[in-house]
């Protein structure tokens, strides 16, 4: 039986995650137009009717909406809160279109650049007050000390004793970077190359696929070997705040690897499209984060930053990413696309918005427990 938090750490942890890490996304978008003397018509922190509001003095109407899944800054000239232009809208002074467009650009990258800057203060943040998990006794810690019993890497040729030093052809640090190169890729051949009495050599294995559920009993697929270390003790490790920031673009960047493997995954039908989740699956784990403390939960706000991030750089037609996609076409063109052109590719690219949003929710619906037991999963 596992203990979950109760109801309310639940709703006051997805409103922790979204609402700030969306309102600063915004403001990325809000900020960067004003410098260029972009005037914005609305500010919105959620989609739909508008449950709160005030105009500020430049004309802005700042307001709460009653879906709190997003949130969108409408800049003058544009048709609709996805900034789609408008065509009959005059090119003014002021509107968004009248704008350069390496400035449309920029204001448009805004928003994601803003996750990424949040998602790197929060690691750096937590590396300088907490320091940095590391396996003291490096060497020690690449060495083979204990088999599990149904290890794939003592099948193949492994021995007690040998130092791994790399996979497929990549050096490794230590067990930890052993631990996170192998857990992406279960049911995978790899090649690992070991050093024993002075000689190196490479064994060829295939990852096991193992699932494991953590404490709330979220399952998960991973990769694993079945090896053990024989030595290394984890310990936390002081870092200074310039040493914070250069570790928290690698560790984030690191992440990004990871997030795109599993996608990458996902696509081929390597894992599930289970494994994507939308806004119950963020409202779950917000909840058991918050339960776990203070650290727990701001690397889950990072996270989920990063992928707010990265999902808006993708090109897809009313998000950022299209946008952008639009704005290369333009410099390269030496004209904008064309209205009838334009219009299309954003009624597709709402479609898959839609399309998406509605293959996560299925799939955060039928996790529950309640309709997880009514479809078998």
């Amino acid at each position: 039986m596992f203990e979950s938090p109760p109801f309310w750490m639940y709703l006051i942890g997805f409103l922790l995650v979204l609402g700030p890490l969306i309102t600063l996304h915004e403001l990325g978008h809000y900020l960067v137009g004003r410098w260029f003397g972009v005037e914005a018509e609305a500010f919105s922190v959620g989609f739909g009717k508008e449950i709160w509001g005030r105009t500020d003095r430049r004309g802005t109407r700042w307001k709460l909406s009653a879906l709190p899944l997003g949130g969108y800054v409408q800049f003058r000239g544009d048709m609709n809160p996805a900034s789609v232009p408008d065509p009959d809208a005059p090119q003014e002074e002021g509107s968004f279109q009248s704008a350069a467009l390496w400035k449309r650009a920029l204001i448009v990258a805004a928003g994601p650049v803003a996750n990424l800057l949040i998602t790197i203060a929060i690691f750096a943040s937590i590396f300088s007050i907490y320091g940095k998990l590391t396996v003291v006794g490096a060497e020690d810690s690449r060495t083979a000390g204990v088999f599990s019993e149904t290890s794939v890497a003592q099948e193949a040729g492994m021995e007690i004793g040998d130092l791994i030093v790399a996979i497929d052809g990549e050096e490794v640090e230590d067990f930890e970077d052993i631990r996170k190169r192998i857990m992406l890729v279960p049911d995978e051949p790899m090649v690992i190359t070991v050093e024993r009495d002075g000689t190196e050599i490479d064994i060829p294995l295939v990852t096991e696929r193992v699932e494991v559920s953590d404490g709330f009993g979220n399952t998960s697929v991973i990769g694993q070997i079945g090896v053990g270390p024989a030595g290394g003790e984890y310990v936390l490790e002081d870092v200074s705040v310039l040493q914070s920031v250069p570790m928290a673009v690698a560790h984030s960047w690191d992440v990004l690897g990871m997030m795109l493997t599993g996608l990458k995954q996902i696509i081929l039908g390597e894992r599930s499209i289970k494994e994507l989740g939308g806004p119950i699956k963020i409202a779950k784990y917000s909840g058991e984060q918050m339960s776990l403390g203070l650290i727990s939960f701001l690397s889950f706000a990072a996270l989920i930053s990063l992928n707010l991030a990265f999902i808006n750089f993708l090109p897809i037609p009313a998000l950022d990413g299209g946008h952008l996609a639009f704005y290369a076409a333009e410099a390269v063109r030496g004209d904008p696309v064309g209205p009838v052109a334009t219009e299309w590719a954003y009624r597709t690219g709402i479609l898959v918005v839609l399309v998406f949003m509605v293959v996560v929710t299925v799939n955060d619906v039928t996790s529950l427990a309640f309709f997880g037991s009514l479809f078998g999963s």
